[in-house]
């Protein structure tokens, strides 16, 4: 078995409103637009990317604008909660952001760590989960929530399958992770150096519905890989172990891999490198439509495609206006 995935590379969702989404995920999170580009696979949409200043790997939340989608089906097989990880300190600071902004938040204690929980403007669920990173961030300077109580990247993916088991057995024969508490049907699992980014839920719903691909829902979570040789090692492992494992996509900005586990979740595993700076400066990030080269040659269609996007200004005492 190669070394465990250091932990959370991004996490993949679908919007029905890209507007609606980055006034959200900009205005109300903090979190920095760091790269408009498209859906590869269905290149007159967008894909659109939020994270710390630099969209550093375990920060990168993204989305696919498809807007005639099926409105939000979740359940088993999914992604559920995306957790986020806040400062210790904060806490009292976000429950008072989120009420300023008449956001609708609950308060809960899980595994010993206190949460808040609120959902995007889709209906995705979010915690925001108190504690240290121990990610190496580089800040947002302009975002409107001040470095000290700023959201430091993952936390934690909650995964919900109809049978657990073969999902367990998966996630600790095969890709490393280990069993670090148990809640009724919730088991929690870290990998690599463990600690927040590193952190999976595993929920069983027998009872529940069948998740199915659609608005307000996550697409995939994917994991890093520190480089090339790292994720075709992890290439050779998930094949011996049966898994269906796409070739290596270039996704331009990173290098993938794609499997689903045994509970039907979507897993992928995307290399560290080379990164949101490839094709634009630090300082520029987010600010122009980015394609990889070999789509270039749609830019004028897409230009007039795809519906413009507004980021968010007057960044200040909690509050964005477009």
């Amino acid at each position: 078995m190669p070394a465990a995935v250091p932990g959370i590379h991004h996490v993949t969702s679908i919007t029905g409103d890209v507007q609606k989404n980055v006034d959200f995920y900009v205005g109300v999170l903090g979190l920095r637009f760091v790269k408009k580009s498209i859906n590869q696979d269905v290149p007159d949409t967008y894909h659109i990317y939020f994270g710390d200043y630099l969209g550093s790997p375990g920060t990168a939340m993204t989305f696919f604008g498809w807007p005639a989608w099926p409105k939000r089906r979740t359940g088993s097989g999914q992604v559920t909660t995306v957790g986020f990880t806040i400062p210790e300190g904060s806490y009292e600071f976000w429950v008072k952001r989120l009420r300023d902004l008449h956001i609708e938040s609950s308060r809960a204690t899980r595994f010993d760590g206190d949460v808040i929980t609120i959902h995007d403007p889709d209906g995705i669920e979010l915690d925001l989960v108190a504690g240290s990173s121990a990610l190496k961030l580089t800040a947002w300077p302009d975002g409107p929530v001040p470095h000290e109580q700023a959201i430091q990247g993952f936390h934690s993916v909650t995964l919900t399958v109809a049978e657990a088991q073969a999902t367990h057995d998966f996630l600790t024969h095969t890709m490393g992770f280990r069993q670090k508490a148990q809640d009724g049907r919730r088991t929690r699992f870290e990998t690599g150096g463990g600690g927040p980014d590193s952190i999976l839920d595993l929920v069983e719903s027998p009872e529940g519905p069948a998740g199915e691909e659609s608005i307000g829902t996550v697409h995939h979570v994917a994991w890093r890989a520190p480089d090339d040789k790292r994720q075709a090692e992890w290439r050779e492992t998930l094949v011996a172990a049966g898994r269906n494992v796409t070739p290596v996509i270039d996704r331009w900005y990173f290098k993938s891999i794609y499997y689903r586990e045994p509970g039907g979740v979507l897993f992928e595993i995307a290399t560290d490198s080379p990164g949101f700076t490839i094709d634009e400066k630090p300082e520029a990030l987010g600010s122009g439509l980015s394609l990889p080269p070999w789509f270039q040659v749609r830019r004028d269609t897409l230009d007039e495609t795809l519906t413009p996007i507004v980021i968010p200004t007057n960044l200040v005492q909690g509050r964005a206006s477009s």
